[in-house]
């Protein structure tokens, strides 16, 4: 392995300081974020919203990053990272945070639902008029797609897809044949919408749903005839779902990848749920058929699958129980109907998402294509999502004859089979697709313009903290940096060239890069600024970034801190950093911030003595950004445009006294308290009402 990378070795002065540890610190997170659906401020229906997002976020983590613990389980391994205790502390956290969705989900956000005159009407609560409904949409909607699977030696147990919807049924009497096989399977079909909207001559001016699962639970009998239906639940099964590819062994990445994708759907079983009344027969012989420890199976009191939920609040159209529309404004430094080219010309544009629109970057990308001068495009993409503006954009400009060379992240996680199908549809019509580097993920935003001006070749440049997606650019935080910079986008040219050839990098001037630079130059800078304090220096780290488990600088921040260097993290998920320690980590605060709006944005500031960094960055401190992706940092050099990313990221968020919760010691959180509790700010609504009605007041 190269010596770029190896991890640095850890000093022994803070290796015995004991780190917190990572899953649990996930499912704090995921504690916080479930804290918004506990909120009487927030809206009925985003209180539901918040529910299912953590059941979104439980699935993938259970998805990712149980197996490891599971498997270590089953071999009755006591020593390591994954130990038999380590999956039973796993397991005893994440049936305590389950038990808290489902009790905030009957005692608090449906009752408030329902006084509001949205309800999911189970099946022992229809009147005789809802019965006859459900009956005839069984009939005409869902009975054709049921499949009743009898279990016997010809019939074994079905291939049972991840997180899909199954009915189990334990049945008396005789089959047609005279045999006591009593285990039938129905499988819910994913066809149909989970959540149906009972008409209005039926439930009146109220919103009134049925499920689809209760629907099939109310007439599970009629798909047995001569057969008595006894035991049944409702059960779901979530798969260990990681792709894993020898990329080293396969002639085409994307093809074995599409292959592992149709096997994903299968993997090794890691949580069982069923309904809360499933008996003990039903579900030991489920955890036999997947081979699953008791502590593996969830007993839910309500819908099996929360996520599901979300399409009754888009059949809901009652705006007041949802946040107000919140409208982006233009980017602010932007002038609308100026071309971008003569406007970088005068200094870099700072867009700082969702505040204001990523239409800019957008409009960008369009005027590049529509201009005859501009002969290349180059393109990262990690996640764009399957309807995509932008893609449409690089297609036109194939169409138009310009070279456009896009660099596909195949392997980003959950998003593979989109990025295959564009990457299939732009080398169909004479893109050059790149994937990037053999074991590295492909994280970097970017995007390069090269245009003729004259006798030259001029490049502007496109950098983000987030995603080229335009549905996420509405609901996470990031940051979007344009540039004309000769010295910044000759270092993103050096990066493309690197990507598409393998060749080596010449020494960039601008732009931090992982694998190679970006962790090894963190090091550099925190280490500087420890020393700086020991002699008695002004010293000053404020980082804000998704996630903080690279070990190294966790150890690095430790031993600046404890030379009196002032550092605050802004972390909004894992933190593996023990803050406030007395004695160790003294100098250390760690906040979260969850708000409306996803945290993403990556900022790290570094001040030494009266001499200040800022960079911005595509990069988590987790040790994959740091070692096994190709990532980028980068420096905000104009002190009025680093002066406004100080402003709104971090002293913002340092000063918010809503949303904004605490690490303390023992690894616990605890939300921030404000002495004025009437003058506290959440740093997400200040910037919605500094940004607000900004269009309107250019145009006045």
């Amino acid at each position: 392995m190269s010596s770029f990378f190896r991890q640095p070795k850890l000093m022994p002065a803070t290796a015995a300081v004991t780190l917190l540890d990572r899953d649990h610190s996930i499912f704090a997170f995921n504690e916080r974020v479930l804290d918004w659906a506990r909120r009487k401020d927030v809206p009925p229906l985003e209180r539901l919203r918040y529910l299912c997002i953590v059941s979104s976020n439980l699935d993938e983590f259970f998805e990712v990053r149980a197996e490891p613990h599971l498997v270590a389980n089953q071999r009755q391994d006591a020593k390591g990272n994954y130990t038999v205790a380590s999956f039973e502390r796993l397991a005893m956290t994440a049936h305590t945070l389950v038990a808290s969705q489902y009790a905030l989900y009957n005692n608090h956000v449906m009752p408030t639902l329902e006084a509001q005159g949205i309800k999911v009407v189970s099946h022992g609560e229809r009147n005789e008029a809802q019965r006859r409904w459900v009956k005839q949409f069984f009939e005409r909607e869902v009975r054709p797609l049921l499949i009743p699977v009898g279990l016997d030696p010809s019939h074994p147990f079905p291939q049972v897809a991840n997180k899909s919807l199954n009915f189990i049924v334990r049945l008396g009497g005789h089959d047609a044949f005279g045999r006591e096989n009593e285990i039938a399977i129905v499988k819910v079909p994913r066809v149909l919408p989970r959540m149906i909207r009972m008409p209005e001559k039926i439930s009146g001016k109220t919103y009134h749903f049925v499920s689809l699962s209760s629907v099939i639970r109310g007439h599970l009998a009629e798909l047995f005839p001569g057969r008595d239906v006894g035991q049944f639940s409702q059960f779901r099964v979530t798969r260990h779902s990681d792709l894993a590819v020898d990329e080293d062994d396969v002639r085409n990445l994307r093809t074995a990848l599409r292959q592992g994708l149709e096997s994903r759907q299968f993997g090794q079983a890691v949580r069982l749920e069923v309904s809360a009344g499933c008996s003990e027969y039903l579900s030991a012989f489920l955890r036999e058929q997947f081979n699953l420890p008791e502590q593996a199976l969830y007993r839910v009191p309500g819908p099996v699958n929360l996520v599901r939920l979300t399409q009754l609040i888009d059949l809901v159209p009652l705006p007041r129980l949802c946040f107000p529309i919140y409208q982006s404004c233009y980017p602010t430094q932007l002038t609308p109907g100026v071309s971008f080219f003569e406007q970088l010309k005068l200094g870099d544009v700072l867009i700082h998402q969702p505040f204001e629109s990523f239409g800019g970057v957008l409009a960008f990308l369009r005027e590049a294509v529509n201009d005859p001068q501009v002969l290349a495009i180059k393109q990262t993409i990690y996640r764009t999502g399957v309807d995509s503006e932008l893609m449409d954009l690089l297609r036109e400009a194939v169409r138009r004859g310009k070279e456009v060379t896009v660099v596909v992240e195949l392997k980003a996680r959950f998003d593979e089979e989109a990025n295959i199908n564009w990457s299939e549809m732009l080398e169909s019509i004479g893109a050059q697709v790149l994937y990037g580097v053999v074991g590295l993920k492909t994280h970097a935003k970017m995007m390069l313009i090269t245009r003729r001006e004259g006798k030259k070749l001029v490049r502007y440049a496109h950098l983000s903290t987030g995603n080229y997606n335009p549905r996420t650019a509405r609901l996470y935080t990031d940051w979007g940096h344009l540039t004309a910079d000769t010295v910044l986008t000759a270092d993103v040219e050096h990066v493309f060239v690197h990507l598409a050839s393998h060749s080596l990098l010449p020494k960039l001037k601008r732009v931090l890069l992982a694998p190679f630079y970006l962790q090894r130059k963190l090091l550099e800078k925190i280490n500087k600024l420890g020393a700086v304090a020991a002699s008695g220096g002004v010293a000053r780290i404020v980082a804000k970034m998704n996630a903080l488990t690279d070990e190294a600088l966790i150890y690095a921040l430790i031993q600046a801190g404890q030379k009196g260097a002032r550092i605050d993290l802004i972390v909004r998920g894992a933190c593996m950093l023990p803050a406030q320690v007395p004695g160790v980590t003294d100098n250390i605060r760690v906040r979260s911030v969850i708000g409306r709006f996803l945290e993403h944005s990556r900022v790290f500031y570094f001040r030494l003595d009266d001499v200040e960094e800022l960079y911005l960055s595509s990069a988590d401190w987790m040790n994959r950004n740091m070692l096994r992706r190709v990532e980028l940092a980068w420096p905000v050099t104009d002190p009025a445009q680093r002066q406004r990313i100080v402003d709104e990221e971090l002293v913002a968020y340092l000063h918010d006294g809503v949303d904004a919760w605490d690490l303390l010691p023992d690894g616990t959180y605890a939300r921030v308290k404000c002495e004025h509790p009437r003058l506290a700010h959440g740093a997400q609504a200040a910037l919605m009402a500094r940004y607000a009605g900004q269009d309107d007041r250019r145009a006045g």
